[in-house]
């Protein structure tokens, strides 16, 4: 029997995570839980102030704990948007693949930086975003390679790749 419900995004940082996860949730008419957001709602501040405060350690072990409640098997079918670092811990890859099916969201490095280059709220992009961009795709080679499918957001639109998705959920589902 088949265990996996939830439909979960993984993918660097600038992807299309978020924007994706929510469209999917309203075509679908299921739940959607972006996991950075609800983080930001139960520490009432942001992920920045809170990797300022309190560092990434303990900003990847509340994340790990949000993702436990996100995918719980008691919850319907839920959309689930995560954040690009989820996959630095193996214990919630295993986790994602288990209860749903993972899809990663890619995109060229140059698109990368440019979706995420002004945003102020990116904790791992302080100093050169360019740089950042680059050495952290580096370090992360493979980590997202779990994932059940794989779609590269480049010069895509949001329906292209929701269509994408929604089809292969729908093929491997019924």
């Amino acid at each position: 029997m088949n265990t996996k419900k939830h439909l979960i995004l993984v993918g660097f940082m600038g992807t299309g995570k978020t924007t994706v996860g929510k469209k999917l949730s309203k075509q679908m008419e299921i739940p959607w839980v972006d996991l950075d957001q609800w983080f930001e709602e139960q520490q009432k501040m942001t992920i920045d102030e809170y990797f300022t405060t309190y560092g990434e350690d303990s900003f990847r072990q509340k994340e790990s704990q949000l993702l436990c409640k996100a995918l719980e098997p008691s919850h319907s079918p839920t959309v689930v948007t995560t954040g690009g670092g989820i996959v630095l811990r193996s214990i919630n890859q295993t986790q994602m693949k288990e209860a749903g099916w993972v899809y990663q969201l890619t995109a060229s490095p140059s698109e990368i930086i440019r979706r995420v280059k002004q945003d102020p709220h990116r904790p791992l992009l302080k100093g050169n975003p360019e740089t950042r961009v680059k050495q952290l795709l580096k370090e992360r080679e493979g980590m997202y390679d779990f994932a059940d499918w794989m779609i590269d957001t480049t010069d895509r639109t949001i329906d292209e790749i929701v269509q994408e998705i929604l089809t292969h959920w729908q093929t491997n589902t019924v």
